[in-house]
């Protein structure tokens, strides 16, 4: 397998060798795809875990810092904003928004016009920190990828993205339907 160490064994390869063994009349080939993302993105969030928390960050925290960041000036959203922005759960918001008010890295303001409206906005901390911990997860994120060419990174990309919608479009199939 490329980028394998030697000695290491393809672990997808051996289970799919396994069941042909065990079960010869099962098609296995989704496996040959669903298995690797999965074991590539644990070996991926691993890394970024990793990456982050050394800033004293959780990653649900850095999600909420990115969204506020590419929000523009003045960096501030709403909780449903946040949670609308599709990283940040509903449920959870208020524990990472208290967890980074505390850090110092955002604050909570109401609107002048409705006093309803709470907004979390960036401070110059949390700036300063989201633009630096997002420009070392871009480097991780290039390492990560740099056994691939920038045309084979485009390919990638497309085809995760018709897997997605691959994924999406099954919800509509009945479980155990004929393919």
């Amino acid at each position: 397998m490329a980028g394998s160490r030697p000695g290491d064994r393809d672990a997808v390869a051996k289970v799919i060798e396994d069941w042909a063994r065990e079960r010869p009349e099962l098609d296995t080939s989704p496996l040959e795809v669903l298995a690797r993302l999965h074991r590539s993105f644990l070996r991926y969030s691993t890394r970024l875990t990793t990456s982050i928390e050394r800033h004293g960050l959780s990653v649900a925290g850095f999600d909420v810092l990115t969204a506020l960041r590419r929000s523009g000036k003045p960096f501030r959203l709403t909780a449903g904003q946040l949670a609308d922005s599709g990283l940040v759960s509903s449920a959870g918001v208020t524990l990472r928004i208290d967890r980074l008010e505390k850090d110092g890295l955002i604050v909570r303001e109401r609107d002048a016009d409705d006093r309803r409206v709470v907004y979390s906005r960036l401070t110059d901390k949390g700036l300063t920190t989201v633009d630096t911990v997002f420009a070392e997860h871009l480097d991780n994120e290039r390492r990560m990828l740099g056994g691939l060419s920038p045309s084979e990174r485009r390919q990638l990309a497309r085809l995760l993205r018709r897997l997605e919608d691959s994924i999406l479009e099954s919800d509509e199939e009945p479980p155990g339907a004929a393919q």
